[in-house]
């Protein structure tokens, strides 16, 4: 028995490092090891799909901006009228 007790051990050493190994493995062909990758090696900013992404981005941010401009702009002449509200005729 007290043989059996070094080989279980060592069975589940291989075992974690089995695992562990793999789970690197699989860390680095996500989306996050290729980002850590790109980021040592320098390439991060340099991406031009990121660059058209954000680009794009901001045109719709710009446009939503002029968008809701216009929407205040409805809104506060809307309030203008209502405000000057007109008299309701008394029924005789």
């Amino acid at each position: 028995m007290e043989q059996l007790i070094p080989v279980f051990g060592m069975i589940t050493g291989i075992l974690i490092t089995g695992w562990m190994v793999i789970g690197a493995v699989k860390l680095m062909h996500s989306p996050v090891g290729i980002a850590l990758a790109r980021r040592i090696q320098g390439r991060s900013t340099d991406d031009e799909d990121l660059r058209a992404e954000v680009g794009y981005l901001r045109e719709q941010v710009e446009d939503m901006q002029r968008q809701l401009g216009e929407a205040q702009e409805r809104l506060d002449f809307t309030e203008r009228l209502l405000a000057r509200g007109k008299p309701v005729p008394e029924e005789h």
